[in-house]
């Protein structure tokens, strides 16, 4: 029997980023994509159980990456779902702030597909 592949939502603002991730990822994960945080948000709530880790951008228009990690690590729902952090600035005091709100990781931009499937294995639950 063939198990089912682990499913990685990615939410980022800008398309390119997010067909560069889908393009990386697709080979060894199910891949759900969401242009901003409110979507990765609507996404995560109605299926907590689909989604087994979450790369999100942290700056986006709306809801910033800093405000969905927040609201998914308040829902007991989706609380238990690693978040990676995608950023374009290597800045200390976002690494620190999406660590104090319950990021496991975080991923720099430009990114290596090497370090995008490094970073997802390591921190996806069994």
């Amino acid at each position: 029997m063939e198990s089912k592949k682990k499913c990685v939502l990615a939410v980022d603002d800008t398309p390119s980023y997010l067909m560069l991730l889908n393009m990386i990822l697709q080979k060894h994960y199910a891949v759900k994509a969401a242009p901003k945080g409110e979507t990765a948000l609507k996404i995560v709530r109605q299926a907590p159980d689909a989604v087994d880790i979450i790369l999100l951008d942290i700056m986006m228009d709306g809801m910033d990456g800093f405000a969905v990690c927040q609201a998914l690590k308040a829902d007991p729902a989706t609380a238990h779902i690693p978040v990676i952090f995608i950023s374009g600035k290597e800045d200390e005091a976002d690494k620190k702030k999406g660590l104090a709100l319950g990021a496991a990781d975080f991923l720099l931009k430009p990114f290596a597909a090497e370090s995008v499937l490094a970073t997802v294995a390591k921190h996806l639950p069994a």
